[in-house]
C-alpha cells in the first residue's frame, strides 16, 4: 500500500496509534510495520501511541501548539508559549508550556520540551481561545489575559503585594509594554478572581493594571 497517500488526510494533526493499525489493516502484522515507518522515519513518535508523518513525506504537519493540545489533554498552551503568541513578551519560548487539568508533566520530545503544569476547574476553564491556523488545524490557547494570570498563578514565590511590586514583575522581568497592558480586558479579568487560585496577587495584579 502507499502509505503517504493513506495518511495525507490526517497528517495536519497528531496521528493515534489505533488510526495507523486502522489504515495498515491490509498488512497481516501491523505492529510491525509501524516499526519499520519509524525506522524510516515516515513516522515520527511524539509519545507513545502518538505520531505526526516525517519530513520524508513532505506532508503538511501539525503546529507544535496544536500537538501539545493533543499531548496531555485536556490542555491549553499557556504561559511564556501565549504571552510570546500574542506578543506580549520580546522572548521566543524555548519549550512549549501548557497548562492542564492532570497533573503536571514534562515531555521530551523529537520536537522539544513540552511542559504542562496543573490547574484546578474551574479556573482552569476561563479564557481559553480556539485560534485557526489552518481548516484542519484549530489550536487551544490561553487568552492574553489569562496567559497573564497563569504566569502569576504559576510561578513559585511570586506573590504580588504592592503596585511598585507588580509593575516591576510585568515590565522589568516580563518586559511586557505598558500600551500593551492597558489593551488587556481587566472586567473579564475581574470575573475569574472568586476561583482563582493567589486571589490577592490577582487582585493586586488588576489594581496595578487600572492605575497604569
Amino acid at each position: 500500500m502507499n502509505f503517504r497517500k493513506a495518511i495525507k488526510e490526517y497528517a495536519e494533526a497528531p496521528i493515534s496509534r489505533h488510526l495507523v493499525l486502522e489504515l495498515l489493516s491490509v498488512y497481516k502484522r501491523p505492529n510491525d510495520k509501524i516499526s519499520e515507518l519509524i525506522k524510516s522515519e515516515e513516522l515520527i513518535p511524539v509519545r507513545r501511541g502518538l505520531y505526526i508523518t516525517g519530513p520524508i513525506l513532505d506532508l503538511p504537519t501539525p503546529e507544535p501548539f496544536l500537538i501539545a493540545n493533543h499531548l496531555r489533554g485536556p490542555s491549553y498552551v499557556s504561559l511564556e508559549s501565549a504571552l510570546s503568541y500574542w506578543n506580549m513578551i520580546p522572548e521566543r519560548a524555548y519549550e512549549i508550556s501548557s497548562v492542564t487539568i492532570k497533573t503536571s508533566k514534562l515531555y521530551h520530545t523529537h520536537l522539544g520540551r513540552f511542559n504542562f503544569q496543573q490547574l484546578k476547574i474551574p479556573y482552569y476553564s476561563y479564557g481559553i481561545k480556539n485560534i485557526t491556523y489552518s481548516p484542519k488545524q484549530t489550536m487551544l490557547i490561553a487568552s492574553p489575559e489569562k496567559a497573564l494570570c497563569d504566569k502569576v498563578v504559576l510561578t513559585p514565590k511570586i506573590y504580588l503585594r504592592s503596585i511598585k511590586q507588580t509593575r516591576d514583575f510585568l515590565m522589568e522581568d516580563l518586559r511586557i509594554d505598558i500600551e500593551v497592558l492597558s489593551t488587556l480586558d481587566i472586567k473579564m479579568m475581574e470575573l475569574w478572581i472568586e476561583k482563582a487560585p493567589k486571589k490577592n496577587s490577582l487582585k493586586m495584579l488588576i489594581k496595578t493594571l487600572k492605575a497604569l
